[in-house]
C-alpha cells in the first residue's frame, strides 16, 4: 500500500509510460452538499450507483463520506486507494480498480485533443466538455467510467461494492470536480506528462512536413489559441529592426525592358516597396503596435495619390495621375489633401455627403457657437457637408469624422487649405475672406 507521503513514486501503464501518483489529503466533512456538482463528477457516481448491487451499502458508504471518515486518496493509473475508518473506529483499506486505456487509444485520444484547441484549454481550465468526451467515444475511446468499470477490493473482504469503497468513490467525485486529469490520471496519463505530449504534437503540426501543402479549412478560432497558449509552441523569435530601407537596385542593363515596363516606374515600386516594409515592420516591433489601429486597406485611386506624394519624377507622376483617372492638377490637389489627413483628408476632398440630421444639427449649432461676437461671424451658404464664405474664397468641409477641413478656391478650383480641426472658426483662420 502506497500511504501518504509516497507522492512521486512513479508506475507504469501498458503503454510503458511513466504516471506519477497523486495523493490528496483527507477531505473535510460535507453535510448536507452534492458530491459531484460536475457533469463529469456525476457520471462517475451513477457508473458506482449503477454498479453496485446493495443499495444498503451504497447508502452507507454516501454517510461515511458525508461524514469525513475517508483518508488521504491516492490515486494512479489504474487504482484508487484510501483507508476509510467504520464508526466504531475500525479502518480498512479500500482499493477502486478501473481500466487503463492502451497505448494505440492514447495515442488517438492525444491526437484528436491536439488537433483542437479548446479541447486544450478546457483542460488547462480544469473543465471537460461534453464534446471532448463525445469525440473520445467517436474514436472508439471510453473516458468516463460505465456499469462495471468500477472494481472494488477492501480489506473488509466484501465481494461487491462496500461502504467502504463506495465512501472512497464519493470522495473522488469531489476530487474530480476540482480537476478532471484525476480522472486521466486514472486512465493511465499523468497531467505532466499529457501536457508535455499535447505540446510535442502541436510542434510537430505546427511544423509539419518538408514540403508540406498549407492546410485547408476554417482554422482554429483565435480565442481558442490564446486559451491554449501554455500548452503550444513558443512563437519564433521577432525579427531585429531595420534602420533604413535597403537601396532598390539598378534595373538598368543590357537587356531592353518589355514593351509597356518603364524601367523608372519599377525602379520606384521597388524603393516603395522596401520603404513601407521597413515601416511595417518598425510600426509591428513598437510596444504601441497592439493598442494601434490596423492601417487602412487603401483602393487603387488612393494608393496613387500616396504613391505621388513621394514627389517621383514627372514621367511616373503622369502615369499615376492617368492611372488614377485625374489630370495633373487634380493629383497636385489629391496629393496636397493626403499630405494634411490621409485617407480622411483625400476622402473630404472627393467625397461630397449629406449629414444625417442630428449630424447636421451639431455640425449647425457648433458652428453657431464658434464666434462670440455676431459680427464676426461670417456668412455661411451651406450645401451638404460644405459650408462656403458669402461673397468670399474660402469654406469649410465637414468631415464624417465631426472635423472640419480649411479649403481656398484657386484658379476656379476648391483646394485644401489647411489640416483638420474640431473647431470651425480655427480652421478659417489664416483664410482670405476675399476671393
Amino acid at each position: 500500500m502506497n500511504m501518504p507521503g509516497d507522492e512521486g513514486r512513479m508506475y507504469l501503464d501498458e503503454g510503458a509510460s511513466a504516471a506519477v501518483e497523486r495523493t490528496f489529503e483527507a477531505l473535510p466533512a460535507a453535510p448536507g452538499r452534492a458530491f459531484a456538482r460536475s457533469w463529469w463528477g456525476q457520471a462517475w457516481l451513477k457508473a458506482l450507483e449503477d454498479t453496485a448491487l446493495d443499495g444498503a451499502q451504497v447508502k452507507l458508504g454516501r454517510r461515511h463520506a458525508r461524514a469525513g471518515a475517508v483518508g488521504a486518496v491516492s490515486v494512479r493509473p489504474g487504482r484508487i486507494t484510501a483507508v476509510v475508518q467504520d464508526p466504531d473506529h475500525t479502518r480498512h483499506r479500500s482499493d477502486v480498480l478501473l481500466q487503463q486505456l492502451s497505448a494505440a487509444d492514447w495515442d488517438r485520444f492525444l491526437d484528436l485533443v491536439a488537433d483542437r484547441a479548446g479541447h486544450i484549454a478546457a483542460l488547462l481550465d480544469r473543465d471537460m466538455p461534453p464534446v471532448l468526451v463525445e469525440d473520445a467515444a467517436a474514436a472508439g475511446i471510453e473516458l468516463l467510467p460505465g456499469i462495471g468499470d468500477l472494481e472494488p477490493e477492501c480489506s473488509c473482504e466484501a465481494w461487491d461494492h462496500c461502504a467502504h469503497s463506495t465512501a472512497l468513490c464519493y470522495q473522488v467525485a469531489r476530487l474530480l470536480d476540482q480537476d478532471p486529469f484525476v480522472l486521466l490520471l486514472m486512465r493511465g496519463r499523468g497531467e505532466q506528462e499529457l501536457l508535455d505530449e499535447l505540446q510535442a504534437r502541436s510542434a510537430s503540426r505546427a511544423e509539419g512536413p518538408a514540403g508540406a501543402a498549407e492546410p485547408s479549412g476554417a482554422g482554429v478560432p483565435a480565442v481558442e489559441a490564446y486559451a491554449a497558449r501554455d500548452i503550444l509552441p513558443p512563437l519564433p523569435a521577432p525579427p531585429p529592426p531595420v534602420a533604413a530601407p535597403g537601396a532598390p537596385p539598378a534595373l538598368g542593363g543590357g537587356t531592353p525592358p518589355a514593351p509597356g515596363v518603364a524601367v523608372a516606374a519599377l525602379e520606384f515600386l521597388i524603393g516603395d516597396a522596401a520603404a513601407r516594409a521597413q515601416r511595417l515592420l518598425a510600426d509591428a516591433l513598437s510596444p504601441r503596435h497592439p493598442d494601434g489601429p490596423p492601417p487602412p486597406v487603401l483602393t487603387p485611386a488612393q494608393d496613387a495619390v500616396r504613391l505621388a506624394a513621394a514627389a517621383p519624377e514627372a514621367a511616373i507622376s503622369a502615369r499615376l495621375a492617368a492611372g488614377s483617372g485625374r489630370d495633373a492638377r487634380g493629383l497636385a490637389s489629391a496629393v496636397r489633401a493626403w499630405e494634411l489627413g490621409g485617407a480622411a483628408g483625400l476622402a473630404v476632398l472627393e467625397e461630397d455627403w449629406t449629414p444625417e440630421p442630428e449630424a447636421l444639427a451639431r455640425a449647425t449649432s457648433r458652428l453657431a457657437a464658434a464666434w462670440e461676437d455676431e459680427e464676426t461671424r461670417p456668412r455661411l451658404r451651406v450645401t451638404r457637408n460644405r459650408w462656403t464664405v458669402l461673397g468670399g474664397a474660402a469654406q469649410l468641409r465637414y468631415g464624417r469624422d465631426g472635423r472640419w477641413w480649411p479649403y481656398r478656391r484657386e484658379g476656379g478650383q476648391w483646394v485644401p487649405a489647411g489640416p483638420a480641426t474640431d473647431d470651425p472658426a480655427g480652421a478659417l483662420a489664416g483664410l482670405s475672406a476675399e476671393g
